[in-house]
């Protein structure tokens, strides 16, 4: 698919992103950008945009965006050196096809001083306090997805995730510390964290 706009359950977070990278004004690093949608929303708060995606068909599309001052490479998360850090990296969908620990590790060291990772992933429903969640958020869930008119799934690779989010927040409590992970809509959660200054 190469639909220039949608909406799906990880486009609705883009606002929050895009928010994010107008507070830095910077340099922002998506990872696993797919076609390229987000970047092309965060360009223009941007001073930077990089995009990484193993998919060359996707990095593809989004090279036909023409996104402005962006940068585009084919390439997964534990292959990118690009030698330089980010005031904003974000991850949409992308961390529960990775090796949780290593990719939480590689992020770490690709965010600035005072610079921002923003996750928004998917986790392993386990235990009632999920269960409940699922239950409470499906309404909601359905109905704006009926009053968006449904939702798109551009072609990407899909795969179930492996973790809970309690997995998730252990990892994140070792390896970034003062992390918030937050239970959110679409079956989703974010993750949060500002590197440290100095």
């Amino acid at each position: 698919m190469d639909a220039r706009e949608y909406w799906n359950h990880n486009t609705q977070f883009h606002g929050e992103l895009v928010a994010a990278a107008a507070r830095h004004g910077g340099d922002v690093l998506d990872v696993g950008c797919g076609e390229g949608l987000l970047l092309a929303r965060l360009a223009p708060v941007s001073r930077t945009v990089t995009g990484i995606d193993p998919d060359p068909a996707a990095v593809a599309r989004a090279r036909k965006r023409g996104i402005p001052d962006g940068e585009l490479h084919v390439t997964g998360l534990e292959g990118f050196d690009p030698g330089r850090r980010f005031d904003l990296v974000t991850v949409v969908a992308t961390l529960h096809h990775l090796p949780l620990e290593p990719a939480l590790t590689r992020l770490r060291e690709l965010v600035n001083p005072g610079g921002e990772l923003v996750v928004v992933g998917l986790s392993r429903p386990s235990g009632l306090a999920d269960a409940a969640w699922l239950v409470a958020t499906a309404l909601p869930t359905m109905l704006a997805d009926r009053l968006r008119g449904g939702v798109v799934d551009p072609d990407v690779r899909v795969v179930d995730p492996g973790e809970t989010l309690a997995d998730i927040r252990a990892a994140a409590s070792r390896i970034l510390p003062g992390a918030r992970v937050r239970r959110r809509l679409y079956w989703r959660y974010t993750l949060t964290w500002t590197a440290p200054r100095g």
